[in-house]
């Protein structure tokens, strides 16, 4: 009797360039493919920290990159220039611009280097067509009237990562088209007000993620996460849709296809 193989799941955001997965990622890689994820998105954070973001990438079939200032550094790193942003995109595996965004919560001195940063990489993912990743905390009335304004300026892809914040960014969000990201805070116990709003969201429009090595959903909680448990996000997703695992992993991989079209494209 042989096994069905696991369903095929992508996690769009995680840091394999962290301490955490030092002198490990051969064997982080090795579980996440035996788990059904097959592909990943590695995310940097600092652009000093470009190139070995980029070799983790070119190292591993299924891994693509992206890169920006993530907000919580906008105060401290040289602000980025959207030319910087968009010569990165010459590469085949830089799928994305970020994470960029707002964080108030333990950066708001720096609320308005953050605002610029953000505008930049509106800007560059604009120019190059690659979607933006947007990290939101604790600044949902900022985040929704610049995103907002800057649609209306012109019109770029977007994804809401590790999506936690308000049902009203959330659908402010949707409204212009953009996607939401589910995470292991989504499996939380407590998170029951989060899956409902991911349950109002049209499927169509919800990615998977792990946020690694942060966030990790039950059974690991209080543990590194890493890519494979985006496998115990994906079950949870699956339950909140009412889908079968399989259907919700078919579903946001296709989701994944259309908003990282160059990782679809490229496929290595």
């Amino acid at each position: 009797m042989t096994t069905a193989p696991a369903p095929q799941i992508v996690d769009s955001h995680c840091h394999l360039d962290f301490p955490d997965f030092a002198g490990e990622l051969p064997q982080v890689i090795e579980c996440a493919r035996a788990a059904g994820v097959t592909r990943m998105v590695t995310i940097c954070t600092r652009l000093a920290l470009e190139p070995q973001v980029r070799a983790i990438a070119e190292a591993y079939e299924g891994v693509f990159y992206a890169a920006g200032v993530h907000p919580m550094r906008a105060g401290e790193d040289p602000m980025a220039t959207v030319e910087q942003l968009v010569g990165f995109a010459a590469h085949p595996k830089f799928v994305g611009i970020g994470e960029t965004g707002l964080d108030y919560h333990y950066t708001a001195e720096t609320k308005d280097q953050q605002q610029e940063s953000l505008r930049i990489h509106i800007e560059a993912a604009r120019q190059t067509k690659l979607p933006l990743i947007i990290h939101a905390r604790s600044a949902d009335e900022d985040m929704a009237r610049i995103l907002a304004e800057e649609h209306r300026a012109g019109a770029y892809a977007c994804v809401m990562h590790c999506f936690s914040s308000s049902a009203e960014l959330g659908r402010a969000a949707l409204d212009l088209g953009f996607y939401l990201s589910m995470s292991g805070i989504t499996a939380f116990p407590k998170s029951a007000e989060l899956r409902e709003i991911f349950a109002a969201a049209p499927l169509d429009r919800v990615l998977l993620e792990t946020d690694s090595p942060y966030l990790a959903p039950p059974p690991h909680r209080g543990k590194r996460n890493e890519p494979a448990y985006t496998a115990h996000t994906a079950a949870k997703g699956a339950e909140v849709f009412g889908l079968s695992l399989e259907e919700f992993a078919a579903a946001t991989s296709a989701n994944f296809d259309r908003l990282f079209w160059k990782a679809a494209e490229t496929g290595a």
